[in-house]
């Protein structure tokens, strides 16, 4: 396996304009339990732990969304694979974001989608 290949995935972000519809759906019909319930800004958590996130019409920060889903995969050396993946030519979106457990970043993808890159932090 590659260093720094992708483990699994790990979030999943939607932006829509029907946005108290789609939080009914997860809540309601597919049965997640909610982390965050803001104005146009919910979370959910899947029981394996991975957190889907919904974003409403008035969420800035997620303008840059398309209108399919954004994907996380779970890579082991975050630093490593983002190389890899600028030498390859790809494109982040915005810079490196990091909690106190976890970093990340966004790119498009070469199919136009986009995507992100989430490792755990040593």
């Amino acid at each position: 396996m590659i260093p720094g290949a992708i483990r699994s995935l790990i979030w999943m972000g939607v932006r829509t304009d029907r946005f108290d519809e789609t939080v009914a759906f997860y809540r309601e019909v597919m049965g997640l339990r909610m982390l965050l319930d803001q104005p146009d800004r919910a979370w959910f958590v899947l029981a394996n732990g991975v957190e889907l996130h919904v974003y409403g019409p008035s969420d800035g920060d997620h303008d840059f969304f398309g209108p399919g889903p954004v994907v996380g995969f779970e890579v082991g050396d975050f630093w490593e694979t983002r190389a890899r993946m600028l030498a390859a030519g790809i494109t982040f979106i915005g810079p490196v974001q990091e909690t106190n457990t976890r970093i990340w970043n966004h790119f498009r993808g070469p199919d136009g989608n986009i995507y992100e890159i989430m490792a755990a932090k040593a």
